[in-house]
């Protein structure tokens, strides 16, 4: 009996090793309000980065600069205000008092406000890119070996280190 021969489909032409496609990103209502915020307050440069596939902390990260501390300082309290306006009450926010740089954690949505000098000092969207695919050949490494001792290892207490034995001292 004479079985059919069957072939093989041939791999399409799109086959890639780039990141597996998302589905189309959409703002959420979080950060509509945000942007809305920011943009009423007259923030420069605002960036929307997709962080989705690189963290677990956000979905989003948005970066604004400010003018001056003081605008830093306004557009962070407003942004503030309109969410928790809105029921949505933030996680934590970080320097508000120096207002160089204003970190905003809504959950779902990290908003960081900076002068223009510390945004590009710290280059926070070159940070969240997407680094690009490379093979790197993992090295074998030896498993640790657990120390053997005779007996529990001493304790070193305050009243040693009064009377000068002080682990840092050396014996003479």
């Amino acid at each position: 009996m004479l079985l059919p021969i069957v072939r093989e489909a041939e791999p399409t032409r799109m086959t890639t090793t780039a990141r597996p496609r998302r589905a189309p990103r959409r703002n959420s209502v979080l950060e509509k309000l945000v942007l809305e915020a920011l943009d009423e307050m007259k923030a420069v440069n605002i960036k929307l980065l997709d962080v989705r596939g690189l963290t677990d902390i956000a979905d989003a990260m948005i970066v604004a600069s400010g003018t001056s501390d003081r605008h830093v300082k306004a557009i962070a309290d407003r942004v503030i205000e309109t969410a928790r306006a809105t029921g949505r009450r933030p996680m934590g926010v970080e320097g508000q008092r120096d207002g160089e740089w204003v970190l905003v954690d809504l959950q779902d949505v990290l908003l960081h406000v900076m002068l223009p000098r510390v945004r590009e000092f710290y280059a926070i969207e070159q940070l969240w890119e997407a680094a690009p695919k490379t093979e790197a050949k993992a090295t074998p490494v030896a498993p640790r070996t657990k120390r053997k001792t005779n007996g529990p290892t001493p304790r070193r207490t305050r009243a040693g280190a009064a009377r000068g034995g002080s682990p840092r001292s050396a014996a003479p």
